[in-house]
């Protein structure tokens, strides 16, 4: 997914780290090769009733930067959307893991490094960003952050010529799922990075605050900024009890939200918190954390690059830039914008694909061979759900180029 929606948005992606098979709809050149996907950067797509060419928000030079992706296989190549190359793998599967069965292999830290090395000895690391997330061992963290470094030294003449984004993916819900030694690589290694994207759970293994409210969101914030030294934060899906948000648009009733906190740092280690609050939708969705960041990657340097900070170490905004105008605040609120109206037509689609099952004998969602016979008809529907509710970006790729200003960034007061 990660893939798609960068290259929707005008960037250039090499990504080490995923091949996944997903039904990409409306799309006449080839998606997938074993050395990667290769994909022009004005793409051709159609909505369900009108074609339309997707063009790059990015100016004509940003849009050819290139970025590296080390990112978890999702339900759908998302960077691809925002115009992206990706040359090597590291992890491949039949399906997500949504579905809570797959076939495949994860690719040893080993072999990251090896294919990195053939990068390097081809002249192929002329990368100005890259996005890095689920890593399957303390192995491969390690890997990631000796090739983060290279990339950080090769572009050492150039200031803010290298941009890391970091997606520290070790559990939600309070649950790991990882082995409990990524978690001090991790720690080790946020330092280094740009911009980091735990989740609430996550945050608070790196930070070692407990979060219940939102000013527990704000304190791990402050936390990862004092002691790691982290320069840009955004915490991810974060439900606590006072958050709360317009169940319709216009309308004063408030329903459960699920809120995203940011900050940028200032040169003396305070933050600047802002927030973004959208509505909980009833539906599980795969592939949402690397949507998100993906997105991120697009927008973060949009938004740098009509501030002019591209040229500054991590794209740092001066310290008097107040946290709802800061370049992470405006990207935020685009990112979840996109991300909640896709969300929205996925989550209808997948109600009205789900209201066919079980409507024929042997019948199944989208075609998929009904298995009634041979297994129990509880998990043929848990795969039919999931099923159903692949994100349909694709189809609905405008609205990550022109989404709607439903939902808007707020400072934090805590």
């Amino acid at each position: 997914m990660a893939t798609f929606v960068m290259q929707a948005l005008g960037c250039d992606v090499g990504a080490i780290n995923t091949v996944h098979f997903s039904e990409l709809l409306f799309f006449s050149v080839p998606l997938f090769s074993r050395h990667g996907l290769h994909l022009r950067r004005d793409i051709e797509l159609c909505d369900d009733n009108n074609p339309f060419v997707l063009p790059s928000i990015a100016n004509p030079e940003s849009a050819r930067s290139p970025l590296l992706s080390l990112h978890n296989p999702s339900p759908i190549p998302f960077d691809m959307s925002i115009g992206l190359t990706i040359t090597l793998c590291s992890y491949s599967k039949g399906n997500h893991t949504g579905y809570r069965q797959f076939k495949g292999r994860r690719t040893p830290a080993a072999e990251i490094r090896e294919l990195y090395d053939g990068l390097r000895q081809s002249y192929l690391t002329d990368f100005d960003v890259l996005l890095s997330g689920y890593s399957p061992s303390a192995e491969v963290v390690d890997a990631v952050g000796t090739i983060a470094r290279d990339l950080r030294y090769r572009a050492a003449v150039r200031p803010g010529g290298f941009f890391w984004v970091l997606d520290p993916v070790m559990g939600d819900q309070g649950r790991l799922y990882v082995s409990q030694d990524i978690v001090p690589a991790y720690k080790q290694l946020i330092k280094e990075a740009d911009l980091i994207l735990p989740n609430q759970f996550e945050a608070e293994l790196l930070s070692g605050v407990t979060i219940s409210s939102l000013s527990g969101v704000a304190n791990a914030v402050r936390a990862l900024h004092v002691i790691h030294g982290t320069r840009h934060v955004v915490v991810t899906s974060v439900r606590v009890g006072d958050s709360a948000s317009p169940t319709a648009e216009g309308s004063d009733e408030r329903g459960a939200a699920l809120t995203v906190v940011g900050s940028t740092r200032r040169q003396d280690g305070s933050a600047r918190l802002f927030k973004v609050e959208v509505p909980v939708l009833e539906c599980y969705f795969s592939g949402t954390g690397d949507m998100f960041a993906a997105l991120m990657v697009a927008r973060l340097r949009e938004a740098c690059a009509q501030m002019n900070l591209l040229d500054r170490p991590s794209w740092m905004p001066d310290d008097d830039v107040e946290a709802v105008d800061l370049p992470l605040a405006r990207a935020t609120e685009k990112v979840l914008n996109s991300m909640h109206m896709i969300l929205e037509k996925t989550m209808a689609a997948r109600n009205e694909e789900m209201a066919k099952f079980g409507s024929s004998p042997g019948a199944s969602v989208g075609g998929l061979e009904g298995q009634g016979e041979t297994e129990g008809e509880g998990k043929r529907r848990a795969l039919a759900e999931s099923k159903a509710a692949e994100v349909r970006v694709v189809r609905n790729a405008k609205d990550l180029v022109y989404p709607e200003e439903r939902y808007k960034v707020q400072p934090i007061e805590v």
